[in-house]
Protein backbone atom coordinates (compact mmCIF):
# COMPACT_ATOMS: atom_id res chain seq x y z
CA UNK A 1 0.00 0.00 0.00
CA UNK A 2 3.20 2.32 1.12
CA UNK A 3 4.17 1.81 -2.77
CA UNK A 4 0.98 3.23 -4.37
CA UNK A 5 0.81 6.47 -2.24
CA UNK A 6 4.78 7.07 -3.33
CA UNK A 7 4.02 6.40 -6.59
CA UNK A 8 0.60 8.80 -6.33
CA UNK A 9 2.67 11.41 -5.15
CA UNK A 10 5.30 10.93 -7.26
CA UNK A 11 3.66 10.93 -10.38
CA UNK A 12 0.98 14.11 -8.88
CA UNK A 13 4.41 16.08 -8.44
CA UNK A 14 5.63 15.12 -11.87
CA UNK A 15 1.88 17.00 -13.44
CA UNK A 16 2.47 19.50 -11.48
CA UNK A 17 5.36 20.50 -13.05
CA UNK A 18 4.26 19.55 -16.78
CA UNK A 19 2.77 22.55 -18.75
CA UNK A 20 -0.96 23.21 -19.74
CA UNK A 21 0.30 23.54 -23.25
CA UNK A 22 2.58 20.55 -23.31
CA UNK A 23 -0.23 19.06 -21.65
CA UNK A 24 -2.66 19.09 -24.62
CA UNK A 25 0.03 18.84 -26.98
CA UNK A 26 0.90 15.06 -25.62
CA UNK A 27 -2.69 14.05 -25.46
CA UNK A 28 -3.18 15.43 -29.11
CA UNK A 29 -0.40 12.76 -29.92
CA UNK A 30 -2.01 10.02 -28.03
CA UNK A 31 -5.42 10.55 -29.15
CA UNK A 32 -3.55 10.49 -32.76
CA UNK A 33 -2.58 6.91 -32.29
CA UNK A 34 -5.96 5.77 -31.28
CA UNK A 35 -7.40 7.52 -34.14
CA UNK A 36 -5.02 4.73 -36.39
CA UNK A 37 -6.22 1.67 -34.57
CA UNK A 38 -8.72 -0.87 -36.03
CA UNK A 39 -10.11 -1.19 -32.64
CA UNK A 40 -11.04 2.34 -32.47
CA UNK A 41 -12.24 3.09 -36.09
CA UNK A 42 -14.79 0.31 -36.01
CA UNK A 43 -15.87 1.21 -32.31
CA UNK A 44 -19.80 2.95 -32.54
CA UNK A 45 -19.90 3.14 -28.49
CA UNK A 46 -16.97 3.97 -26.60
CA UNK A 47 -16.40 5.19 -22.94
CA UNK A 48 -14.21 7.85 -22.33
CA UNK A 49 -13.66 10.14 -19.15
CA UNK A 50 -13.72 13.55 -18.92
CA UNK A 51 -10.13 14.51 -17.90
CA UNK A 52 -9.37 16.06 -14.81
CA UNK A 53 -6.68 18.94 -14.74
CA UNK A 54 -4.21 16.04 -13.80
CA UNK A 55 -5.02 13.76 -16.19
CA UNK A 56 -4.10 13.38 -20.03
CA UNK A 57 -6.79 16.23 -21.26
CA UNK A 58 -9.93 14.39 -23.48
CA UNK A 59 -11.99 17.30 -23.41
CA UNK A 60 -11.46 17.84 -27.46
CA UNK A 61 -11.13 14.49 -28.51
CA UNK A 62 -14.80 13.47 -26.64
CA UNK A 63 -16.29 16.72 -28.51
CA UNK A 64 -14.37 16.09 -31.94
CA UNK A 65 -15.81 11.97 -31.40
CA UNK A 66 -18.85 12.83 -29.71
CA UNK A 67 -20.38 13.78 -33.26
CA UNK A 68 -20.33 10.46 -35.13
CA UNK A 69 -19.88 7.48 -32.16
CA UNK A 70 -21.50 7.73 -29.14
CA UNK A 71 -19.51 8.62 -26.42
CA UNK A 72 -20.26 7.70 -23.05
CA UNK A 73 -18.64 9.28 -19.73
CA UNK A 74 -18.94 7.25 -16.16
CA UNK A 75 -21.23 8.95 -13.52
CA UNK A 76 -20.44 7.24 -9.97
CA UNK A 77 -23.07 6.26 -7.70
CA UNK A 78 -22.31 4.59 -4.28
CA UNK A 79 -19.38 2.26 -4.65
CA UNK A 80 -19.99 1.74 -8.47
CA UNK A 81 -19.39 3.52 -11.64
CA UNK A 82 -22.52 3.59 -14.00
CA UNK A 83 -22.28 5.12 -17.90
CA UNK A 84 -24.54 7.63 -19.17
CA UNK A 85 -24.41 9.41 -22.73
CA UNK A 86 -22.42 12.45 -23.73
CA UNK A 87 -24.36 14.89 -25.41
CA UNK A 88 -22.40 18.23 -25.03
CA UNK A 89 -20.17 19.82 -22.72
CA UNK A 90 -23.30 22.63 -21.15
CA UNK A 91 -24.99 19.39 -19.91
CA UNK A 92 -22.38 18.38 -17.25
CA UNK A 93 -22.63 18.38 -13.85
CA UNK A 94 -19.83 17.31 -11.26
CA UNK A 95 -20.40 14.28 -9.52
CA UNK A 96 -18.53 12.35 -6.69
CA UNK A 97 -15.39 12.88 -6.34
CA UNK A 98 -15.20 16.42 -8.54
CA UNK A 99 -15.80 14.25 -11.87
CA UNK A 100 -18.10 16.09 -14.43
CA UNK A 101 -20.57 13.52 -15.73
CA UNK A 102 -23.90 13.87 -18.01
CA UNK A 103 -26.91 15.30 -16.09
CA UNK A 104 -29.03 12.86 -16.98
CA UNK A 105 -31.09 10.22 -14.93
CA UNK A 106 -30.76 7.67 -17.88
CA UNK A 107 -28.51 5.02 -17.31
CA UNK A 108 -26.69 3.67 -20.39
CA UNK A 109 -27.28 -0.33 -21.00
CA UNK A 110 -25.91 -1.47 -24.06
CA UNK A 111 -23.15 -2.63 -25.77
CA UNK A 112 -19.65 -0.58 -25.17
CA UNK A 113 -17.02 -1.42 -27.73
CA UNK A 114 -14.13 0.04 -26.45
CA UNK A 115 -13.31 1.76 -22.92
CA UNK A 116 -10.21 4.57 -23.01
CA UNK A 117 -9.52 4.66 -19.46
CA UNK A 118 -7.28 7.10 -17.11
CA UNK A 119 -4.50 6.43 -14.57
CA UNK A 120 -2.15 7.40 -12.03
CA UNK A 121 0.16 5.03 -13.18
CA UNK A 122 0.53 1.91 -15.82
CA UNK A 123 3.43 -0.61 -16.49
CA UNK A 124 4.73 -2.78 -19.33
CA UNK A 125 2.44 -6.09 -18.09
CA UNK A 126 -0.45 -3.05 -18.43
CA UNK A 127 -1.39 -3.09 -14.61
CA UNK A 128 -3.11 -0.04 -13.70
CA UNK A 129 -2.76 2.26 -10.95
CA UNK A 130 -5.93 4.29 -10.65
CA UNK A 131 -6.95 6.76 -7.29
CA UNK A 132 -7.12 3.91 -4.76
CA UNK A 133 -11.21 3.67 -5.31
CA UNK A 134 -11.44 0.56 -7.70
CA UNK A 135 -14.42 1.51 -9.73
CA UNK A 136 -12.93 0.30 -13.02
CA UNK A 137 -11.65 -2.59 -11.93
CA UNK A 138 -15.44 -3.08 -10.48
CA UNK A 139 -16.63 -2.08 -13.84
CA UNK A 140 -14.82 -4.52 -16.01
CA UNK A 141 -15.34 -7.62 -13.77
CA UNK A 142 -18.71 -7.11 -15.06
CA UNK A 143 -18.42 -6.04 -18.53
CA UNK A 144 -15.79 -7.59 -21.19
CA UNK A 145 -14.56 -5.13 -23.28
CA UNK A 146 -11.31 -3.81 -24.98
CA UNK A 147 -9.39 -1.47 -22.30
CA UNK A 148 -7.28 1.01 -23.91
CA UNK A 149 -5.04 2.88 -21.25
CA UNK A 150 -3.67 6.44 -21.80
CA UNK A 151 -0.93 8.36 -20.20
CA UNK A 152 2.07 10.53 -20.33
CA UNK A 153 5.23 8.91 -21.03
CA UNK A 154 6.64 9.05 -17.69
CA UNK A 155 3.57 7.38 -15.88
CA UNK A 156 4.54 4.30 -17.70
CA UNK A 157 6.77 2.59 -14.80
CA UNK A 158 8.63 -0.69 -14.56
CA UNK A 159 6.10 -2.05 -12.63
CA UNK A 160 3.13 -0.93 -10.64
CA UNK A 161 1.91 -2.91 -7.35
CA UNK A 162 -1.22 -4.48 -7.86
CA UNK A 163 -3.37 -7.06 -6.41
CA UNK A 164 -6.01 -10.12 -7.06
CA UNK A 165 -9.04 -7.83 -8.10
CA UNK A 166 -7.00 -5.28 -10.07
CA UNK A 167 -7.40 -5.99 -14.18
CA UNK A 168 -5.17 -5.75 -16.71
CA UNK A 169 -5.78 -3.46 -19.53
CA UNK A 170 -5.20 -4.48 -22.94
CA UNK A 171 -3.50 -1.64 -24.91
CA UNK A 172 -1.65 1.55 -23.00
CA UNK A 173 -0.93 4.25 -25.33
CA UNK A 174 2.08 7.13 -24.51
CA UNK A 175 2.89 10.04 -26.93
CA UNK A 176 5.47 7.55 -28.08
CA UNK A 177 4.25 4.52 -28.64
CA UNK A 178 1.35 1.94 -28.60
CA UNK A 179 2.09 -0.98 -26.22
CA UNK A 180 0.36 -4.23 -26.97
Amino acid sequence: MNDKILIRKEIKNLKQRFPEAQKQAEADIVFDKIETLPEFQNSKTILMYWSLLDELPTHKFVEKWSRSKQILLPAIQGDEMMVKRYSSSNKLKQGLLGISEPDLDEIFEGKIDLVIVPGIAFDWQKNRLGRGKGFYDRFFEKNDVLKIGVCFDFQLLETVPNSEHDICLDIIITPSGIFI
